[in-house]
């Protein structure tokens, strides 16, 4: 009998061996939701007076901004240790937090989302020492707004002379982007320019983020994975990069905005922070 002149090749589930297989960037997994803050007994918060006083003006500044109406803030300066701590213990901490620094004055500004979305903390340091603490309700804090129109009112510098090695496409970016804010009007969509799709080299970013600048805002939303997000030198421009669980890269990012949409409370946010507040001066008013 003859040798059968062709290779018998088995067909079927498991007959064959895949020598590539798909990388997949692993995505988030964790993500943070509201809990509800831990409150002492009502009888253990007798006669805080003054931190409820405070509680119920932030309830009335969520009514108005729940109508979108301008927010406000709520001084708690003032208030005794046990008071501040009761604020604290009800305010908790949310999701986004942000940092402007004024290195000139040695002034820094920590902003920290509470719990309820919509509800920020302020706490201004001057030379280690604590000048200022307010709650402010709002889509996000004025004070973020007003820094970046400061910062953006510095002179623009083109590029001049040979580009730096391996920097490809970034030129190009750069005038899209300063083409992009010469149109922008308030209230028009954002333009998003996803670095992650297009064929950029790291050069290419770092020269773009060179020529962008960078300025004092900087904020982080840890709402599903992270989120980083600052203003650069140019009016109505931000930095925006997402990263997954595992601090990886997963979407990068240059909106053209007055502020991203990401890094603010939405009008529905601020009715549930209402509704969540409202529920917390009930117990605290058992006592």
């Amino acid at each position: 009998m003859k040798a059968f002149p062709i290779p018998v090749v088995a067909l079927g589930p498991g007959s064959q061996t895949e020598e590539e297989t798909l990388d997949y960037l692993p995505m988030p997994k964790d993500m943070d939701t509201y809990r509800a803050p831990m409150l002492p007994e009502p009888e253990e918060i007798a006669g805080r007076a003054a931190a409820r006083d405070a509680l119920c003006k932030v309830l009335a500044l969520l009514d108005l901004a729940a109508d979108r109406q301008p927010g406000g803030q709520v001084s708690l300066r003032g208030l005794d240790e046990e008071d501040l701590q009761l604020i604290n213990q009800v305010m908790g901490e949310g999701e986004a937090s942000a940092i402007v620094r004024d290195e000139g004055a040695n002034l820094e500004v920590r902003v920290q989302e509470s719990v309820f979305a919509g509800v920020w903390r302020l706490m201004t340091i001057r030379d280690g020492a604590l000048i200022d603490d307010v709650i402010e309700v709002g889509p996000i804090p004025a004070l973020l707004r007003t820094v970046a129109e400061e910062d953006a009112e510095s002179i623009y510098k083109p590029w001049r002379g040979p580009l730096p090695p391996n920097v490809q496409n970034a030129p190009l970016l750069v005038e899209e982007v300063r083409d992009q804010i010469a149109r922008w009007q308030a209230g028009q969509a954002p333009h998003v320019i996803n670095l992650t799709l297009l064929p950029v080299t790291p050069e290419d970013i770092g020269f773009l983020d060179h020529q962008l600048g960078t300025g004092r805002v900087l904020l982080l939303s840890r709402g599903y994975g992270n989120c980083r997000i600052s203003n650069t030198l140019l009016p109505n421009c931000w930095r925006v990069v997402y990263y997954n669980s595992m601090d990886t890269v997963i979407l990068n990012t240059v909106e053209v905005v007055d502020m991203p949409e990401v890094a603010m409370a939405a009008p529905e946010d601020l009715r549930d922070s209402h509704e969540r507040l409202n529920d917390v001066l009930g117990y605290l008013e058992q006592a």
